[in-house]
């Protein structure tokens, strides 16, 4: 969010309109955060902070560093970076303050650890994702995958999502019928497109999707890959591809990195991070017994349902949210 004129009283005209009992802020961020905390002070209402990332990772990777001069720029140029309300050094002065909040959510174990609070992992709309609904032959033959043994990362690939190390796993299994399908591209470089010129021969590249049309898509998978690099920012996060293809009852091939698995269980195929020497014998693996890897999709399913749908998150909410209410109203009487 940049911070032109008139941006103060934009956020003076939001913090009038904040109503209700309790306000959930999303990401320790100004632009929420900050806000939300402005509004604790004036109203005393309970806030609750929802963290889903790891947000001092990115940070760590970009720190600001300037001299005076610089620093006199960034903050009075119309475009200088300081003028942006969620600029990382902001993100980083917030840090102090996320025990202002009344309450946390994470959406992993891994941040429930770092920052306390209640653990809610992502859902997903299991009925819109189901796999008698779609049907796999139907939908590769409308993106043009017929043919080919899919593996699908539907998701923008990072360096740190470990895509390379599927790649150079499908080099060294050297079987022509295999592909990696990427959906979408990186919408913050041209990542995706060294991808391209480096592993052109096993990679097929989707266009973005809507939202809506993603079950088809992740139905034209053979197996959902999920290679995460051990580093912080993956660490951190749940990956929503995941859920993709267990609601869809695909069989998911990830790496042990973060909350990945204790998400599978014993439902998934899990190797260890940045070791495409593993991918490749998993990939292999699991054709060779494809009926036991369609087992392991339909049991990834059934933990899906149970552990990660809408109405599970639902109830984790329920119980971040209760007691704050339940103390608001106690005070208040």
């Amino acid at each position: 969010m940049q911070l032109p004129s008139g941006a103060w009283a934009a956020a003076r005209q939001l913090l009038g309109q904040l109503k209700g009992d309790l306000i959930y802020a999303t990401k320790p961020k100004p632009s929420s955060f900050g806000l939300a905390l402005l509004h604790q002070l004036r109203c005393h209402r309970p806030l609750l902070l929802d963290i889903d990332d790891l947000e001092l990772s990115w940070l760590q990777q970009s720190p600001y560093r300037s001299n005076w001069l610089q620093l006199v720029r960034d903050l009075l140029n119309p475009k200088g970076a300081l003028r942006f309300l969620d600029h990382p050094l902001y993100i980083q002065w917030l840090q102090p303050l996320i025990r202002r909040a009344d309450g946390l959510t994470t959406n992993t174990y891994f941040l429930q650890r770092r920052y306390g609070g209640t653990c809610v992992p992502s859902g997903k709309d299991t009925d819109l994702f189901t796999p008698d609904a779609w049907s796999p032959e139907t939908s590769r033959h409308k993106f043009g995958l017929t043919g080919y043994r899919v593996l699908m990362f539907p998701g923008a690939p990072r360096p740190y999502k470990g895509v390379e190390d599927i790649l150079a796993a499908l080099e060294l299994l050297g079987q022509e019928d295999l592909r990696l399908v990427i959906v979408g591209g990186s919408p913050y470089d041209d990542y995706d497109k060294q991808l391209w010129q480096r592993w052109a021969r096993w990679l097929i590249k989707l266009p973005t999707q809507k939202p809506a049309e993603m079950p088809a898509v992740v139905a034209a998978a053979h197996v959902i890959v999920v290679p995460q690099q051990d580093v912080p920012a993956a660490q951190a996060q749940f990956p929503l591809k995941l859920m993709d293809g267990m609601a869809l009852a695909k069989p998911i091939l990830a790496t042990r990195v973060g909350d990945i698995p204790d998400i599978l269980g014993d439902t998934g195929f899990l190797v260890e991070p940045q070791s495409p020497q593993q991918l490749a014998a998993t990939i292999d693996k699991i054709f060779s017994d494809w009926d036991f890897a369609l087992s392991q999709g339909q049991r990834a399913r059934e933990r899906c349902l149970k552990h990660y749908s809408l109405d599970s998150m639902a109830v984790a909410l329920g119980n971040a949210i209760d007691p704050l209410l339940r103390s608001h109203f106690a005070h208040s009487c």
